[in-house]
């Protein structure tokens, strides 16, 4: 078992650093009485050329036709059938009859999740401000982004200019590199840019205290990610790797501590962030 403190700590964005928009999800679904794990699975199966794979990859704009792409993905009666069979062995009380696909606004349903997710989690973002003030690491990130177009709420002409994303030495976003998550190669691709970050800064003092003279090898990485795919993937490269719970962040930053030694947590209440039910409550 790797014990030694690492040089690199690796966030991902959404349901780390900021608000998952998996809580989002799991809201719409459950306020239409959806079979909650419909969405990600409807998304998850078509991967990896599916409207929101390829979005994430910047393959195409954020426009009119991904939106009734990403809606036709959601839709799909092949795959809600499939889905449906396995929540009936799950639960006996389910419908024997597959019912209709459900009727969901994609939309919708992307842009309150991109709006959720622009939100700093309560009690990671407290940390990432210490882990930076401390100086001790080199803080990068290594997430599945959207480029928004000119006109969206969430446009930004400066891609960094963000209060989170400017706490980072080095930010690799998907859509500005060709490659996602769970792709190896976009590990490898995080690799080489803080190997890169760590050599070229080698002369400041936290450098040389780090020993970053010596560049990064991949166990010299901690990788934070809310989804077991990625995590694997960064394992499989030689990361080691720490799973952020979907509405308890908490329970990350306590291992953050115990990895780096520093006192980072905030004083925001450890309670976890439960889902809204806006209306019906949930088949399942």
């Amino acid at each position: 078992m790797v014990t030694h403190q690492p040089k690199v700590l690796l966030f991902d964005i959404g349901g780390v650093c900021v608000i998952s928009p998996f809580q989002s999800i799991l809201n719409y679904e459950l306020s239409l009485g959806v079979p909650p794990g419909w969405i990600n699975h409807s998304i998850s199966k078509t991967a990896p050329n599916g409207f929101w794979h390829r979005l994430e990859r910047g393959e195409i704009p954020l426009d009119n036709a991904f939106y009734a792409g990403f809606n036709e993905d959601l839709h799909d009666s092949i795959r809600w059938e499939a889905f449906y069979k396995a929540q009936q062995l799950k639960n006996p009380d389910l419908s024997k009859e597959t019912p209709p696909v459900p009727k969901l606004d994609g939309r919708w349903l992307f842009n309150d999740m991109m709006t959720a997710s622009n939100a700093p989690d309560p009690w990671m973002y407290p940390a990432l401000k210490n882990l930076r003030a401390s100086g001790k690491f080199i803080l990068a990130a290594l997430s599945n982004t959207v480029i928004f177009p000119h006109g969206h709420a969430l446009y930004r002409e400066d891609f960094l200019n963000d209060p989170i994303r400017s706490l980072f030495d080095v930010f690799v976003s998907s859509a500005h590199v060709g490659l996602r998550k769970p792709d190896p190669k976009i590990y490898e691709h995080a690799l080489s840019e803080v190997n890169k970050f760590a050599k070229s800064h080698a002369s400041e003092e936290r450098g040389q205290t780090s020993r970053w003279r010596e560049g990064v090898k991949p166990d010299e990485i901690v990788f934070l990610d809310d989804i077991g795919e990625n995590l694997k993937a960064a394992k499989k490269t030689g990361f080691r790797t720490l799973k952020v719970p979907l509405g308890k962040a908490f329970e990350a930053v306590d291992e953050l501590e115990a990895i780096t030694g520093l006192k980072l947590a905030g004083d925001h209440p450890r309670t976890p962030i439960k889902p809204r039910l806006k209306g019906s409550k949930a088949k399942l």
